[in-house]
């Protein structure tokens, strides 16, 4: 949408992305002054919007624009007043609460956006002022505006601020002439150009108007520079909004009872018409103009200063993080933003970038809320602002500040949160790490919390998912049961690879690191798993206490995976682990792997099955989650059933066929008529070319010699590929895990 300008005006005004940034002083410490928020778009568009809307139209737009930047205001106030915010205004504020990662990709666009503000205000200065003085070139005029505002940035920024007072004078001096005025007739002129006018809605208006509000980082900007930011920035930061407010409020009430609707449409300068000294409307267009563009220059360099400090920016900029003198000023970050912003200047039309570079701002606002919202929610002890605002509010500004996003341009909404996930990605992967903690782990533990109490204490058979507790030992020495683990669980279940110590061998602080290098270790092979380091006085005594106690509530480990014991001596204890396992209703996983091809291609699966019930459904679930993850994909799982003769060949044929095709695993039925031969010789004469072999195990049971019974398993093993002994838990239906009707179910482990 177009403004309709003046006779006199013909050039556009310069966009606003951030509207009237002046600084001023109150206490002896900078604060955002109180006309912080009084820009261009008073000047040359608050006549249009009234002549557009009316009275109470207008009247409604400055009030629900004022609520948004106002509860943005409160988000603001909670987080200065509650630590100091130092260099880098918004970016620290939303980098120390969600993280670096987000900081830096709120804080790289907000850097650009400010910094081309200052070629937008320099530029719009120079084309007002070649409006009056018509021998000026607005390029040149623009450059060298751009300079002489960088020169005093450089010098000092207290020079700078000080510079203000006369800008702020400018801008009073214009509300004066402006509310001593006279009314005016509406011209012929005035009467053909409003009739040539298409009339707007509201919210069209809506958008026009609503950057008018935006200059409230003022002060966070300047954080670093701020004697006592925790009192100036909320102080400041809302009686910037409240005298803007006011003054928003008043000045539709004077345009509408002063000027008919078609003079309000037709001239963009109206003010200038009704002002008793209309000059001093154009000194307050230009104190405008001259005060964002200062504004901006005063924190562009230090969001760019605190980028690099924080190693966001690339090794080869970190120069840029060099402060000056004793109160730390960037002036080498102000230079580098003087040469970008020459260059913008000699472009010349950024008004294709310009509702890009709003949204950028805009964004800022939104992220503002949400972190402020979410630290109060959260309520973490270490949360503890003076200025308290409820989350219910942080949420309006994020609601508030998206919806007049897509309303001002969506399309520039979404090319700027493009922009800004990419960043974050690109960060994400670069893996920064941070010297202060941020809010991600209270909105996990919070998560985690919720979850935890949704969690049923009894099994789900529709979500069942093996929870394994892997006794790697050191995972080095057996890296292929922390890859099993892996494989089984596919980032989507939990597992845990435990580790027991000798008792007395470390302390608790010497675990800790231990286990810190143990997640090291697995973080760099991309394993998601936890790590438990404990001590005990035998490693089977720390077991059976790891699954007594490991977990939280209704999450605890439901599989335990072992490797295979080659200790004689120690057989009888290894096999009363595992009863004791299996009575505390755990399933069990002995992984047995002597060759050194390890798993093979992974291509082939030997499931030796007796049915769906106890360990037959283990093993097939077992089987399909290995074929359906990234290592063993495309595996084929032959599922092979040994029966005595043909007969019972030519019946269990169908049925078997029948199971499978229910189960949809993608298994190969195999019948496999044993025909007298001993069941060893026909496992190892059809499994020896598979890369991986399953095979159930009896459940420990009294007056039972556990350690011999597996001492026969080892041996009918021997010479095999990589096999797995399956014990399931009792009572618990892995068949239904399978399928829902489990009334074709044929029944043996």
């Amino acid at each position: 949408m177009k403004l309709p300008f003046s006779r006199s005006t013909q050039p556009s005004p310069p966009p606003s992305p951030q509207t009237g940034t002046g600084l001023g002083t109150f206490g002896g410490v900078y604060t955002p002054s109180i006309l912080t928020i009084l820009g261009v778009i008073m000047y040359l568009r608050f006549g249009w919007v009234v002549g557009q809307v009316g009275l109470w139209g207008t009247l409604a737009i400055v009030t629900l624009s004022t609520s948004i930047t106002f509860l943005t205001s409160l988000s603001i106030c909670a987080i200065a007043t509650d630590r100091v915010v130092r260099a880098g205004g918004a970016y620290y504020m939303i980098s120390r609460s969600l993280g670096i990662e987000s900081g830096g990709a709120i804080g790289i666009p907000l850097y650009f956006a400010q910094a081309l503000s200052v070629a937008l205000y320099t530029i719009g200065f120079a084309e007002s002022l070649v409006l009056t003085f018509p021998q000026l070139t607005v390029r040149w005029v623009a450059l060298a505006t751009t300079i002489a505002v960088a020169v005093l940035a450089i010098k000092s920024a207290q020079l700078a601020i000080k510079a203000q007072y006369f800008i702020m004078a400018a801008i009073a001096l214009s509300l004066i002439s402006f509310a001593f005025g006279q009314k005016i007739p509406a011209t012929p002129a005035d009467l053909e150009i409003a009739a040539d006018v298409a009339k707007e809605g509201f919210w069209p208006v809506f958008a026009v108007f609503f950057p008018a509000v935006t200059g409230i980082m003022a002060g966070v900007n300047m954080s670093g520079d701020l004697r006592d930011p925790i009192k100036a920035i909320p102080s400041g930061t809302l009686a910037a909004v409240g005298t803007g407010y006011v003054i928003y409020m008043i000045l539709p009430i004077f345009l509408s009872m002063r000027a008919d609707t078609a003079s309000l449409i037709a001239d963009t300068l109206i003010m200038q018409r009704i002002a008793v000294w209309g000059p001093a409307i154009l000194l307050g267009v230009w104190g405008a103009t001259l005060s964002s563009a200062l504004g901006s220059i005063l924190g562009a360099p230090r969001v760019l200063q605190a980028l690099a400090r924080d190693g966001i920016l690339p090794s080869g900029l970190r120069f840029l993080g060099t402060g000056s003198g004793e109160d730390d000023e960037p002036r080498i970050a102000t230079v580098f933003t003087l040469a970008f912003v020459l260059v913008a200047v000699a472009v010349g039309d950024l008004n294709l970038i310009a509702p890009v570079l709003s949204m950028f701002f805009l964004t800022t606002y939104l992220v503002l809320n949400l972190a402020a919202g979410i630290e109060t929610f959260l309520r973490s002890p270490s949360f503890r602002p003076s200025f308290k605002v409820h989350w219910f509010f942080s949420l309006l500004g994020v609601i508030g500040c998206l919806g007049v996003m897509f309303l001002i341009d969506s399309l520039a909404t979404i090319i700027a949160a493009v922009i800004v996930f990419g960043i974050y990605i690109w960060l994400e992967r670069r893996e920064l790490e941070s010297a202060w903690g941020d809010v991600r782990q209270g909105i996990w533990m919070a998560l985690v919390r919720m979850g935890l109490f949704q969690l049923s204490y009894t099994p789900d058979t529709k979500n069942w998912r093996p929870h394994i507790l892997t006794f790697s030992g050191a995972p080095t020495k057996r890296w292929h049961l922390v890859e099993l683990a892996a494989n089984l669980t596919h980032n989507r279940s939990l597992f845990t690879v435990c580790t027991v110590l000798p008792s007395g061998s470390r302390n608790p602080a010497q675990r800790g690191e231990m286990e810190g290098t143990i997640r090291e270790y697995l973080d760099k092979r991309g394993i998601e798993g936890l790590v438990r380091v404990i001590t005990a006085p035998d490693p089977f005594a720390g077991a059976r206490q790891l699954v007594e106690s490991y977990g939280i509530g209704p999450l605890v480990p439901n599989t335990i995976l072992l490797g295979d014991t080659k200790s004689p001596e120690r057989r009888e204890s290894y096999c009363d682990a595992i009863a004791h396992f299996h009575h505390a209703g755990r399933s069990v996983i002995v992984l047995r792997d002597e060759s050194e091809r390890g798993f093979g291609r992974r291509q082939r699966i030997d499931v030796w099955w007796g049915g769906l019930n106890a360990n037959g459904g283990l093993m097939l679930i077992l089987a399909y989650l290995l074929r359906t993850s990234l290592d063993w994909r495309g595996a084929q799982i032959n599922l092979n059933l040994v029966v005595p003769d043909a007969t019972a060949a030519q019946a269990a044929r169908p049925n078997l066929d029948r199971v499978v095709e229910q189960l949809r695993i993608g298994a190969k039925p195999q019948v496999i008529v044993s025909e007298g031969q001993p069941f060893p010789e026909i496992l190892r004469q059809s499994s020896r070319q598979a890369d991986l072999v399953f095979l159930g195990m009896a459940p420990p049971r009294e007056n039972f010699h556990y350690s011999e019974y597996y001492d026969s398993l080892q041996a009918m093993a021997e010479g095999l590929p990589a096999t797995i002994f399956v014990l399931a838990a009792p009572d618990f239906a892995f068949s239904e895990v399978l399928q829902k009707d489990t009334s074709t179910t044929r029944g043996g482990s």
